[in-house]
């Protein structure tokens, strides 16, 4: 069973036409980091990869891993607010 369900969604704007995406675990969170992110790289980006990649093996909860999921997604500017 995978872990690291999201109390609630986070929705962020991806690719270029900025669809809207609803990501609700740490499994799609970390899919998202790991393919075209805006700020790859960067202290937060990383922070989030790391704590998704944790939720899933279940070993921090999954919303610690979201809420650094947005701050990864609201210093790439793609959170919807």
């Amino acid at each position: 069973m995978m872990q690291g369900w999201f109390s609630r969604p986070v929705e962020v704007a991806v690719g270029v036409s900025g669809s809207i995406r609803h990501i609700s675990n740490a499994e799609q969170a970390a899919e998202l980091l790991t393919g075209q992110w805006r700020d790859a790289g960067s202290a937060l980006h990383g922070e989030a990869l790391r704590a998704c990649r944790r939720a899933i093996r279940g070993d921090v909860p999954a919303d610690a891993a979201r809420e650094a999921f947005i701050a990864a997604a609201r210093e790439a500017h793609v959170l919807v607010e």
